[in-house]
């Protein structure tokens, strides 16, 4: 197993730009693909972005394309979240995850998960 924790969260202005790390624990990270999820107060949890085992294949929500970038490093079992022009509607708490195996944007296909980091976007 592998365990997440995320970190980078804060408080931005509208248009103003965060890195989020996800920081694993174990010694086969490289077998796992990774998933940025989010979730807002009162709404289902929502795909973000997630990376393939190698780094070699992102995919991102239509919401994010453009501003958001995934990115992985093998060599420090760490997944970040690049987010540039920032929107009120980015604001929720995001959330990690990891799967054995394959990309895939579902969230109910990864197994471990991140205990999340608070994003505000404030205008």
């Amino acid at each position: 197993q592998v365990q997440l924790v995320e970190s980078g969260g804060g408080l931005v202005q509208s248009g103003g730009s965060l890195r989020l790390s996800c920081a694993a624990s174990g010694r086969t990270f490289s077998r796992y693909s990774l998933g940025w999820f989010r979730q807002a107060p009162g709404k289902d949890r929502q795909f973000v972005a997630a990376i393939s085992r190698s780094g070699g294949s992102t995919y991102y929500a239509d919401s994010v394309k453009g501003r958001f970038t995934i990115s992985r490093d093998n060599a420090k079992n760490t997944v970040y979240l690049q987010m540039n022009s920032l929107k009120p509607e980015d604001t929720a708490v995001y959330y990690c995850a990891a799967r054995e195996g394959v990309l895939y944007t579902d969230a109910s296909w990864h197994d471990y998960w991140g205990q999340g980091t608070q994003v505000t976007v404030s205008s």
